[in-house]
């Protein structure tokens, strides 16, 4: 802990659904730094107080008190205080499916909303985000969580939701490297042997690689890492189990890169189910 005592005013709580894509997290962070990531979900937050800068979708952004963040699956985006006094901050995770199931049964046509601005200022949708909120980590019935889903995210879809143009496809050798190391995610490889396997220059992969998918080839194969450290936990796995089964180099290695992506220790995360701080 620093001299002035503000590591002991971060905190973190988390909530995880234990029979569908749903989590929740509520936040404090004053010195936290987010690596750059992404997430596999529909991620949308609430700014409770302060200001949260980050830059998304190669733009600076600033949410600040009442905002709503809209980050779409995959989208990479860092994030941290604007100011010395930090911010608090509410955000839940929807699984894609889950999303499309709603938007299905509400029969709202266009295909999976794509959020255009990773910030808006709405006040009712803002509302409608802190009773989905309330309700996942409150202990409300499952008839009513999937009611305040519903409601969340019909009204981000007709608030907030502008379909945009497919993204851009990879050239041939950038996807193919995306797909090696989905394939070999535990594989300790190099720059060139990357760049060979994939047909091309290492310096022509690593640019094309970070302008299609937000980030170096290093810091994805990390992030699928996690991803898989993040499924051993939620089965039971203990922490160091789960850091020499994803490559790394042991539990306080898995542990400090997960709370920089993450925002919580492994062990928050792994107690999910119930309403952990």
């Amino acid at each position: 802990m620093d001299g002035d005592g503000r590591a002991e005013r971060e905190w973190t709580r988390y909530w995880r659904a234990p029979d569908r894509p749903v989590e929740a997290m509520y936040a404090h962070f004053e010195r936290h730094v987010y690596h750059r990531h992404s997430h596999e979900t529909y991620s949308f937050g609430v700014t409770e107080a302060g200001a949260q800068a980050f830059r998304c979708r190669g733009g600076a952004h600033t949410s600040a008190a009442g905002m709503v963040m809209a980050f779409n699956p995959d989208d990479p985006h860092d994030g941290q205080a604007a100011d010395a006094l930090g911010f608090t901050y509410r955000i839940v995770h929807l699984g894609p499916e889950l999303v499309e199931d709603v938007l299905t049964d509400a029969r709202i046509r266009g295909g999976v909303p794509l959020f255009a601005s990773p910030v808006v200022s709405d006040p009712v949708l803002a509302a409608s985000l802190r009773d989905l909120h309330s309700g996942l980590v409150g202990g409300a019935s499952a008839l009513r969580r999937d009611e305040l889903t519903t409601r969340a995210v019909t009204a981000l879809a007709h608030r907030a939701a502008r379909l945009s143009a497919p993204r851009p496809q990879p050239d041939g050798a950038v996807a193919r490297a995306r797909e090696i190391l989905h394939d070999q995610p535990l594989a300790d490889v190099t720059a060139d042997e990357l760049a060979e396997a994939a047909g091309s220059s290492r310096f022509a992969l690593y640019r094309g690689f970070r302008r299609a998918y937000g980030m170096a080839p290093s810091d994805y194969q990390r992030q699928l890492r996690l991803r898989e450290a993040r499924k051993l936990l939620r089965a039971g796995t203990p922490a160091a189990d789960a850091a020499a089964l994803t490559g790394f180099a042991d539990q306080s290695h898995m542990h400090r890169w997960f709370v920089r992506y993450y925002g919580m220790t492994p062990g928050t995360y792994a107690s999910g189910a119930q309403w952990a701080r």
